[in-house]
Formats: structure tokens, C-alpha cells, sequence
């Protein structure tokens, strides 16, 4: 797989839909993003901590292909880099066609590995009326979902990224099993 580039970092320390830019975020192993609130060793997602708050954290931090704004945009969408939640806004990387357990090298020592796809939520159309419609696509003859909405990964190596920096993927050993939603 080609290369791509990660176009903007972001974080939030607060629960919060977007997630403001920052100039660089540093993942920290086995937790996510340094200052984010969805960093921890178990589950952050502030819904599900309430049902099942010691499951593994496997959402510790939420990669979006920039490559979807333009898309959205053609629909009339406004969308950009840290407003959907994601931490980590990437540029020719086929995110949503990774196996999982695809590791991201991402700059020079940051290493992530992806565990699924996002389950858009209901906010989003909080965020933009009639956007949580546009995160999905439905397969006419076999009914199956193709989810949009990023991936997820947890961090394996601790590391500074920074807008600019690139992503070398690094694919696990076959057979590859298809991303699920985490």
C-alpha cells in the first residue's frame, strides 16, 4: 500500500463533539492521545462507560480520511478536520479498507494498530442536520453497511505526530479479517 500523509491532529480534554487542531499530539502506549478524553486502558466512550465501564479500550484513538470532506462537501456538507471527533485526519491512506490489526507508522516513532470501524452515532446530525445519512452507504443487493465514519486503533508505540508526518501502513499477516465496528 502507498504511503499517505496525516493532515491534522487533534484532541480534546473534555467531552465534546469536535475536537480542536493542535500544531502536534503525542499517543501514548496502551492509553491514546495524551490529553484527550478518550484516552485510558478501558472504555471512555461516555455512553458505554455507564453499561460496561472495564471493557479494553479499543477506540483510544479515531482516524478520519480527510479524503470524506470533499465528498461531503459535493453534498452540501461543511465538514473539516477534528469536527466529526477524530484525533488523527489522514490523506491517501485507504482507511476504511485496512484489515484489522493493520499497523499505522505514524511520523518518526508513533506505531498504532487498527481494531475497527466507528459506529457513527446519533450526534452527528446534532452536529449537522441529515450528516449521519451521508456516514454510511447500504449495499442494494446484499443489504450489507459500509460504514464511513473513520477507524479506530489503539496505541502500540508511544510517539509525537504531527500534521505533515507520514503514515506507512503495515499489514498483518494473512488470512486478513475485515474491519467490524468497535
Amino acid at each position: 500500500m502507498a504511503d499517505g500523509r496525516i493532515t491534522a491532529v487533534s484532541r480534546n480534554a473534555e467531552y465534546s463533539f469536535s475536537k480542536p487542531n493542535q500544531s502536534s499530539v503525542t499517543l501514548l502506549e496502551g492509553l491514546g492521545v495524551e490529553g484527550d478524553v478518550h484516552a485510558g486502558r478501558t472504555i471512555r466512550h461516555q455512553f458505554r462507560m455507564t453499561y460496561e465501564p472495564e471493557v479494553p479500550n479499543l477506540r483510544q484513538v479515531h482516524l478520519m480520511h480527510e479524503e470524506l470532506f470533499a465528498e461531503l462537501a459535493l453534498k452540501g456538507f461543511d465538514v473539516s478536520a477534528g469536527q466529526l471527533g477524530e484525533n488523527i485526519t489522514t490523506r491517501d491512506v485507504d482507511l476504511l479498507g485496512l484489515p484489522t490489526g493493520t499497523l499505522l507508522h505514524l511520523g518518526q516513532d508513533a506505531v498504532i494498530e487498527v481494531t475497527g470501524l466507528r459506529n457513527p452515532c446519533a450526534k452527528i446530525n446534532d452536529f449537522r442536520q441529515g450528516l449521519l445519512g451521508e456516514m454510511f452507504t447500504i449495499d442494494p443487493s446484499s443489504g450489507d453497511f459500509t460504514f464511513k465514519a473513520g477507524v479506530m486503533a489503539v496505541v502500540r508505540q508511544t510517539g509525537t505526530v504531527r500534521p505533515g508526518d507520514a503514515v506507512q501502513v503495515e499489514l498483518p499477516p494473512f488470512p486478513h479479517r475485515p474491519l467490524e465496528r468497535v
